[in-house]
C-alpha cells in the first residue's frame, strides 16, 4: 500500500456511501459527472476539504472564507450562500449516518461546456456542487513512521500567473512533483519557490524545527493552510519561537524536526529529506507537542460549535 500523509484506517463502510451530486444523492458508484463539465475538461474549479469531529465540521468558517476568496479569484460565481452550501454538507451527512471521524471533500467547478474549451462564455449550466464525503481516520502508525520527502525539480509557481495560495482543480504541478518524489523512492515532495527557498510539499504544508524554534515558509508560494494557521496560532498562543521566513535546504538539512501539516492527517512527522535523516529521524518532542495543541484547538472549536446548537 502507498505510504504518506494520506493513510487511512480501511472502513468498508465507504463501499456504500451516498454522494451529493447538484441536490441528489447517488450510491458510489453510480454517481457521475458530464465528461463537458469546465473541471474535467480544464480544471475549472475550487474545492474544500473538512473534518467531522464528534458532529462538528470544524473550521468550517475558515474553509468557506478560502473557498469564497478562491472562486472570487477565478471569477466564478458558486450560485449559493454560504449558508445553502452548508446545508449541502450536512444534507450529506445525514444521508450517510456519519458523526464521526470523517473526511469530507466539496468541489465547484464552472459548470458545463457546450462544447471543449478553456471560454467561461461557452458554459450552459450553473455551477456543479459534488460533495463525497468518506468514514476516513487517519492511521495511527503513519505518524510513528513518518514520511520521506524529495525535493522535486518541479517549483511553486509565482502569484502573477497562478497564485500558490489558490485551491483550484489544476493541481498537475504537484502531481508532476510527486511523481518525482515517488520515482526517487520516497513517500511525498518538497517543493521550493520561484527562489529556491523551502515553500511546502505537494500536497501539505512543510514546518522545521531548530534549536527550539519553528520554522515555515513566508506562505507566499505555497496553500494558505488552515491547519498550518492552527499549528502558528498555537505556537503565539503557547509561547513557542515560531517564524514565518525564508529558508534553504541548507537549513532543513541540519533541523533538529520536520513536520508536515494537513487538514486530514493534522501533523505528520518527516524522518528524511533527500536521503538525509532529520534529526533522530523519529517522531520528535516537538512535534509531539504540537500535534497534541492542535488536538486542543479541534477540541475548542468542538465545544464551542456545540455551545451555539
Amino acid at each position: 500500500m502507498a505510504h504518506g500523509t494520506h493513510n487511512a484506517v480501511p472502513d468498508p463502510r465507504n463501499e456504500n456511501i451516498l454522494i451529493y451530486i447538484n441536490g441528489e444523492l447517488f450510491p458510489r458508484h453510480e454517481a457521475k459527472i458530464s465528461v463537458f463539465d469546465s473541471g474535467y475538461l480544464v480544471g475549472d474549479g475550487v474545492w474544500e476539504a473538512v473534518r467531522l469531529h464528534q458532529g462538528v465540521l470544524v473550521f468550517l468558517d475558515e474553509h468557506l472564507d478560502r473557498l469564497w476568496q478562491a472562486a472570487a479569484t477565478i471569477g466564478m460565481e458558486l450560485g449559493m450562500t454560504r449558508q445553502e452550501l452548508t446545508e449541502a454538507l450536512w444534507q450529506t451527512l445525514r444521508a450517510n449516518e456519519m458523526h464521526d471521524n470523517v473526511h469530507v471533500r466539496f468541489m465547484l467547478t464552472r459548470g458545463i461546456k457546450k462544447t471543449p474549451s478553456q471560454d467561461p462564455r461557452l458554459t450552459i449550466s450553473g455551477p456543479n456542487l459534488v460533495i463525497i464525503a468518506e468514514h476516513k481516520q487517519a492511521d495511527p502508525a503513519t505518524k510513528e513512521k513518518g514520511v520521506r520527502l524529495f525535493t522535486s525539480t518541479v517549483r511553486r509557481g509565482s502569484p502573477d500567473y497562478l497564485d500558490p495560495r489558490l485551491n483550484c482543480h489544476s493541481k498537475l504541478h504537484e502531481v508532476m512533483a510527486l511523481i518525482q518524489a515517488l520515482n526517487a523512492g520516497a513517500d511525498e515532495a518538497l517543493m521550493l519557490d520561484i527562489h529556491g527557498f523551502v515553500s511546502t510539499c505537494n500536497a501539505t504544508n512543510f514546518f522545521m524545527v531548530k534549536k527550539g524554534e519553528v520554522w515555515t515558509s513566508t506562505g507566499q508560494y505555497c496553500m494558505n493552510g488552515i491547519t498550518r494557521g492552527k499549528v502558528i496560532y498555537a505556537c503565539h498562543k503557547h509561547g513557542i519561537p515560531c517564524y514565518q521566513k525564508n529558508f534553504s535546504l541548507f537549513d532543513v538539512y541540519g533541523a533538529d524536526e520536520a513536520f508536515v501539516t494537513g487538514t486530514f492527517g493534522g501533523l505528520t512527522p518527516v524522518i528524511e529529506v533527500d536521503g538525509r535523516t532529520i534529526g533522530e529521524g523519529n517522531y520528535g518532542p516537538m512535534t509531539r507537542r504540537l500535534s497534541e495543541l492542535y488536538r486542543q484547538e479541534i477540541e475548542l472549536a468542538v465545544q464551542a460549535a456545540k455551545k451555539q446548537k
